[in-house]
């Protein structure tokens, strides 16, 4: 018996061994180049962490894939399609932290990604993943890829400051979008309280005017092309690239009238969903209903809209500075063929079920404040609905606040609302001088910021006249002349005009100097000399 259990155990460690010695023997990097491919083809149709996790494991992996660093930006395979930003609600800015947590939403994955190049910028919008940055000294605009940390520098927006965006509320939430273009990628930027629309690519040094007299409610980057809706006329446009002939529809007027209603631009799995928030006029509905929701599929190619009764499985996070859309298959926590949208009362969120007809406050017992005082501390751990629908309002996101918690600041809250007004002054726009010889406004400390031009539709887009009855754009796009004597001249004397009483006759002085032949630079120059500017 003792030989038969000896005999046994020296079997099981000579199998064992040899386990071993075929394990070890296995040579990983030898795989075939064609099989490699086709794993890491699979793993970047999903998400490119993986691909680029793939590439990590050894030389030969990395010699036979494709290097995801594309120095355009423009392949899409390689962008972090998926990935969204969370907030951590602590209040402190993601830009000053240097590192934004970012969330897949079909695999729910999480990565906390340090990013020094954050310093000293801003924020100012995402598209399939990538960061859109300003920086508050420059003003110059770079596009980011958060993994493979490749970015693209764009001119400055100094210029477009000086000329048309005046406000600093503008200036410091602006948004902006990334597009294609021939060579790489494009920028297109607009601003909340200004009706211009402006783009620049990376290849050309100036930034252009797109649309002036335009407003946009809200905007969507949509397969390398970038849409959005009128806030006037309620029409949705192709904003870039340029066509002679923008509008792909119009929003029916059957919802009511246009202060009653709401419209938003999804990316729905792919296709661009139209979604309109509207007032219910029947009032025998039961339970608290104060919105209805319509959908169309909007087809920009015949265009036409197409509606649309149901959302699957799918749910919607609405707002006019971002929107989303998720599986809930993906993500259990969230409600199938639901929208979650924001209200301007004391409950600031909302979910709407169109299976069950009915909508329910989520942030009741959430909330950290009655508009006048704190009534409860932050209400952790926070929902992933809470998480999603503060990544759609950038405001609050940008700012490090959770949307309901901090969609409404209390005017007793004195020192924090200080900090918010200190940091949207953040933006320094470098000073402007005007070319004698060129005649154009360039940035005095970069010679190679241009002024602000308008851009020309582009010859190479394909674009068709539409048919007989199909809207167009009502407002004429075409620039107007801006007089920037001011800005190239006495553009520190604004800061006291109110205050002074000679600042008229410093700018007759001014203006006779021209005529005797000088100069604006000159005469600037020299009555600052003379301590009068």
């Amino acid at each position: 018996m003792a030989d038969s259990g000896r005999k046994r155990q020296c079997g099981a460690f000579a199998t064992s061994v040899a386990c071993k010695r075929r394990a070890h023997g296995r040579d990983w990097t030898s795989l075939p180049s064609d099989i490699t491919n086709v794993i890491a083809e699979r793993l970047l149709a999903e998400d490119v962490v993986d691909y680029m996790s793939l590439r990590s494991v050894c030389a030969p992996w990395r010699a036979s894939t494709a290097s995801p660093r594309d120095p355009t930006l423009r392949d899409v395979r390689f962008r972090p399609r998926g990935w969204v930003a969370l907030c951590d609600g602590d209040g402190v800015r993601p830009a000053d932290a240097c590192q934004v947590n970012f969330f897949h939403t079909s695999t729910s994955r999480r990565l906390r990604v340090r990013l020094p190049e954050l310093h000293d910028h801003r924020i100012v919008g995402f598209t399939d993943g990538l960061l859109i940055l300003l920086n508050k000294s420059t003003t110059a605009v770079r596009v980011l890829h958060p993994f493979t940390r490749v970015f693209l520098d764009l001119p400055p927006l100094a210029p477009v400051f000086h000329l048309l965006v005046k406000d600093i509320w503008s200036r410091a939430w602006m948004e902006a979008a990334v597009c294609w273009s021939c060579t790489s990628i494009a920028v297109v930027a607009w601003f909340p309280n200004v009706p211009v629309v402006v783009h620049a690519e990376p290849t050309r040094p100036r930034w252009c005017v797109i649309y002036r007299g335009l407003q946009l409610w809200t905007a969507l980057p949509f397969q390398g092309r970038l849409f959005g809706i009128r806030k006037d006329t309620r029409q949705i446009i192709q904003l870039y690239p340029h066509l002679p002939y923008p509008v792909v529809a119009c929003i029916p007027n059957s919802f009511g009238r246009p202060n009653m209603c709401d419209c938003y631009l999804v990316d729905f799995g792919g296709r661009m969903l139209l979604t309109v928030q509207h007032r219910i006029i029947d009032q025998c509905l039961e339970g608290w209903q104060p919105f209805a929701f319509a959908f169309f599929l909007v087809n920009v190619h015949q265009r036409e809209l197409v509606p649309v009764d149901s959302l699957g499985d799918r749910a919607i996070f609405l707002n006019k500075d971002r929107c989303l859309c998720v599986s809930a298959k993906d993500l259990p926590s969230i409600s199938g063929n639901s929208v979650y949208f924001s209200l301007h009362t004391t409950d600031p969120v909302a979910v709407h079920s169109l299976s069950k007809r009915t909508c329910e406050r989520t942030s009741t017992f959430s909330l950290i404040h009655n508009f006048k005082e704190r009534i409860r501390p932050s209400v952790r751990p926070f929902t992933l609905a809470d998480h999603l629908l503060s990544y759609c309002h950038h405001v609050q996101w940008s700012k490090g606040f959770m949307f309901h918690e901090y969609f409404s600041i209390p005017a007793s809250w004195k020192k924090m609302v200080r900090k918010l007004k200190a940091q949207d002054q953040e933006i320094q726009v470098p000073f402007m001088i005007r070319e004698k010889t060129e005649g154009r406004l360039r940035s005095s400390d970069m010679k190679n910021s241009p002024p602000c031009t308008a851009a020309s539709p582009s010859s190479n887009t394909p674009n068709r006249a539409p048919a007989s009855g199909m809207p167009t754009l009502a407002t004429n796009a075409t620039p107007r002349k801006t007089n920037t004597w001011l800005h190239a001249t006495c553009y520190k004397m604004f800061s006291y005009a109110s205050s002074s009483p000679r600042t008229s006759a410093r700018l007759l002085e001014l203006g006779r100097t021209r005529t005797a032949g000088r100069s604006w630079t000159e005469a600037a120059e020299s009555a600052q000399r003379k301590g009068r500017c």
